[in-house]
């Protein structure tokens, strides 16, 4: 695998290949460190030793003695062979080959002595005169972007494409796919996503405005457009039905076009300086289709009048991609592995003689081996490159006549094929086989039998079960529960049940949800019964039939919710979708009185005198379930949600720093209360001078209809410290803040306004911060957020509650009294190792009297 052998080659020339312990480290990309270990491994003991020895460490988990069972050495060695035969392997070939320094100069790159630019830069295309480049960057760190840049002061002219907060762009295609410019140099047309669908998106260089998108609803994805020199026309590849094939999109007329229909792959067209030949790639000359056995990517032409195609000159073995015209149309440069190492060559179309370019120690590359990483200007001697080098990709750039010209093909390098990964001498007599085919490997078709997917639920995981033993006065107390998860194999049907005692029958919890993911439309049921408990002691002295007595009553306040629910959503696009649901709720409340007396002799306690239990009666019309005693009535709700969602905001360690998110929703309820619940929630992030960001956030929340106000739900409160900061309930001195004498507090008389403005059935708030990485900007660290993910933000919170009764208690913009509550303040974010977000708040709220500098402690991330 030569993409492969890349890599390993690059880290043993920079003293970097990983022990056999460290490949579980994120640092290291499993597909390819893992190949090649495993390679190694086979190609040493027999591919059998591969499955011994994952099979040992498997069952046992104890990889290192594993690896002694089954190789007979202990990891450590096997680490030092391993290197050793990587060394001996491509050391040979840092002799015989380049960097790409020698070749042209580098543009964009992170090598040690070119620190500009990001780690991965690719799909460089120039423009028609070569001034100027757009290429694909993560250099801001957010996402991957495209960028343009003037090539000669290799500085960066403009951003062209925001992925991240763009909605017009939800993918590029970077993987596989580049743009093209337009003959004028005044275009730019490249593929992306929109929508979930791929589309062509043409955009103004000189401003990056969208000059025009055309949608592409009947293809699967779109790849590599190349524009005709007269500009009416676009080539591209695209997945239809499973198929690569070529198109030609019709500007001027809007008509689409497929130029091939078959089985082959084409991919990577690029339209010659005269219009008449579009140059692509293919494996239609070498791929036996009827025998499954593939072959080599070669280049091709299409003649897009006729539709006829003819091979071009390339090499029989390895690949042959990314053709790209010279400025007068007579030759193609190309990229081509058949060395073992992916270089640049140059091919004479009309004497058919193919030149070499490069010759370099690691390969022209992408992120994958099919990636398109060369371009040429149309009108100018000058090609640009990427190049796969310290574990990074820089673009290169060559304007030299003499290089440009190349050489010789070099042919077999002494040592072997730099593109096979070790031992180059592999155990054959180990080779698993699977020749009862000799030409596929397969074996004949009459072995297999047929039959259509059946989802069988199997068990996932168990959720950490527990269990719980007490005793007190009360009595003794038993609880525990468990949780269980099933899915398919495709994971498209997924069951959790749950189940939770806690002490009685009537405190068990039992859950049971399905959802079916098999479609682009989710949706999943749910029933449910989960009780809530609360209350608490109270103790008091009295008489019992004339004994004084000292008296304990334990109240114990019982909510019990029993539902069923359909819900469903729909991703109109990876940033855009619906969701819904409907239900029925029943819940139950009951408050059970436990009583209980002893004697009392003056400060001693003898015998107990009483234990009784009440289950108190349902509240009458006035009366309050805390200080009555009694239950508040059963209630049936009928429910429904209906919401909107967008969000294509970048989230960073501790908060959002770019993009937007919105959600509107709508849920009415009907039955025993009747209203409507509406939310509307609007943020937008965007960054006027990196790295500070500057967060908005514009939220209403509010109960309609006739039991908007019912005091059986809990009024919504604006001082969570989630909404505005500084009016924390737990941070409020009643006596100080609102004269309350506190003797009175529980009598049902005491009111304080400057809280109760704080609670409503309707809320509106805002909020804004300037955000930024404390140790980034104080140059602590190397990075966005420096050495340590702290995030710090000054901040300004207002917002209003209200209620739809008498003007006192309604909003002063509905001609009530109710009047808005401020807070600023500094905030301190700190990502607790991905474990939890903690925010520490030092807010000045402006309408508490006498009210300084709040603190305020919480584990949430930024809005």
């Amino acid at each position: 695998d030569p993409h492969t052998a890349m890599w390993i080659r690059d880290a043993a020339r920079d003293e970097k290949l990983p022990e056999i312990g460290k490949l579980n480290d994120p640092r290291y990309f499993p597909y390819r460190w893992g190949q090649a270990f495993w390679s190694y491994v086979g190609g040493r003991w027999g591919d059998e030793a591969v499955g011994r020895l994952l099979k040992r460490a498997g069952g046992s988990g104890d990889l290192a003695s594993a690896f002694v069972r089954t190789l007979g050495i202990p990891d450590s060695t096997l680490s030092a062979d391993w290197h050793d035969a990587i060394r001996a392997a491509y050391d040979p070939v840092a002799a015989t080959t380049k960097g790409p320094e020698t070749y042209g100069e580098a543009v964009f790159s992170r090598d040690e002595k070119e620190k500009t630019g990001g780690h991965y830069n690719l799909a460089p295309a120039l423009s028609p005169d070569g001034k100027q480049m757009v290429f694909i960057s993560e250099r801001d760190q957010f996402s991957i972007e495209l960028f343009l840049a003037d090539v000669a002061s290799k500085s960066i002219t403009r951003k062209i494409v925001k992925t991240a907060v763009d909605p017009h762009f939800e993918s590029l295609q970077f993987i596989n796919s580049s743009g093209a410019w337009s003959a004028d140099g005044q275009r730019f047309v490249l593929a992306g996503v929109r929508k979930g669908k791929p589309v062509l998106s043409i955009i103004k260089v000189e401003n990056g405005d969208i000059d025009r998108e055309i949608a592409l609803p009947d293809l699967g994805e779109a790849f590599n457009p190349t524009w005709s020199p007269d500009g009416r026309y676009v080539a591209f590849s695209a997945i239809a039905g499973g198929l690569m094939d070529l198109y030609i999109y019709d500007l001027n007329e809007n008509l689409l076009k497929r130029m091939t229909n078959d089985a082959y792959a084409e991919i990577e067209p690029s339209w010659s300086p005269d219009g008449k030949t579009i140059a692509f790639v293919t494996d239609r000359f070498s791929t036996d289709l009827p025998r499954l056995r593939h072959g080599n990517y070669r280049l091709a032409a299409l003649d897009p009048a006729s539709g006829a195609v003819r091979p071009l000159p390339s090499f029989s073995d390895g690949k042959n991609i990314n053709p790209q015209w010279s400025s007068d149309g007579k030759d193609l440069y190309f990229l081509s592995d058949h060395t073992g190492i992916t270089n640049i060559y140059r091919v004479d179309l009309a004497a058919g003689t193919i030149f070499q370019i490069t010759n370099l120690y690691t390969g022209v590359s992408g992120i994958t081996d099919l990636s398109p990483a060369l371009s040429s200007a149309a009108r100018a001697n000058h090609v640009a490159f990427s190049v796969y080098k310290k574990g990074s990709y820089g673009i290169y750039s060559i304007e030299n006549p003499t290089v440009l010209a190349g050489e010789a093909p070099r042919g077999d390098f002494p040592q072997g094929n730099p593109g096979i990964l070790p031992p180059p001498n592999r155990d054959r007599e180990g080779v698993i086989a699977m020749l009862q085919d000799p030409a596929t490997g397969l074996p004949p078709t009459t072995n297999f039998g047929g039959d259509k997917y059946r989802a069988g639920l199997s068990l996932d995981y168990i959720g950490q079960p527990s269990l719980a033993v007490g005793v007190d006065s009360w009595g003794a107390f038993v609880g525990g529960g468990a949780s269980a998860f099933w899915s398919d194999m495709l994971g498209n049907h997924n069951l959790a049940t749950v189940l939770q005692m806690n002490g009685t029958l009537k405190d068990i919890t039992v859950g049971v949800g399905y959802t079916n993911l098999a479609r682009r439309l989710n949706w999943g049921v749910v029933a449910q019964q989960v009780p809530l408990l609360s209350g608490g002691i109270a103790q008091a002295v009295g008489t019992v039939d004339g004994q004084d007595a000292y008296f304990e009553q334990l109240i114990r306040y019982r909510q019990t919710s029993r539902e069923v629910g359909f819900v469903t959503s729909y991703a109109i696009s990876r940033v855009r979708r619906v969701e819904g649901s409907v239900g029925f709720s029943n819940i139950t409340f009951d408050t059970d009185i436990r009583t209980k007396a002893w004697e009392l002799f003056g400060n001693f306690i003898g015998n107990q005198l009483m234990d009784s239990t009440i289950t108190a009666s349902t509240c009458g019309a006035g009366e309050s379930f805390r200080l009555n005693f009694c239950s508040p009535a059963d209630m049936n709700l009928g429910t429904a949600s209906l919401a909107t969602v967008y969000d294509n905001s970048l989230f960073g360690a501790t908060s959002p720093i770019l993009g937007a998110r919105y959600r509107l929703e709508a849920d009415p309820t009907v039955g025993s209360l009747n209203m409507l619940d509406l939310l509307g929630d609007y943020r937008k992030y965007f960054m006027p001078v990196r790295p500070f960001t500057f967060a908005t956030r514009l939220v209403y929340r509010g109960r309609h209809g006739p039991d908007a106000d019912t005091d059986r739900l809990y009024p919504l409160y604006l001082g969570y410290q989630t909404i505005i900061r500084g009016y924390g309930q737990n941070s409020w001195d009643i006596a100080a803040e609102c004269g309350i004498d506190v003797t009175r507090v529980g009598t049902g008389t005491v009111s304080c306004p400057s809280f109760d403005r704080l609670l409503g059935s309707k809320m509106l708030f805002g909020n804004a911060e300037l955000r930024f990485p404390l140790l980034g900007v104080l140059g602590i660290g190397s990075g966005y957020y420096g050495g340590f993910p702290i995030e710090m933000a000054f901040f300004g919170d207002a917002g209003v509650a209200w209620t739809n009764q008498d003007n006192a208690h309604k909003a002063w913009f509905l001609g009530g009294v109710r009047k808005p509550i401020y807070s600023a303040g500094v905030a301190l974010r700190i990502n607790l190792l991905g474990f939890a977000i903690l925010e520490i708040d030092a807010a000045h709220p402006f309408n508490r009297a006498g009210s300084g500098l709040v603190w305020q402690f919480g584990l949430s991330p930024g809005f």
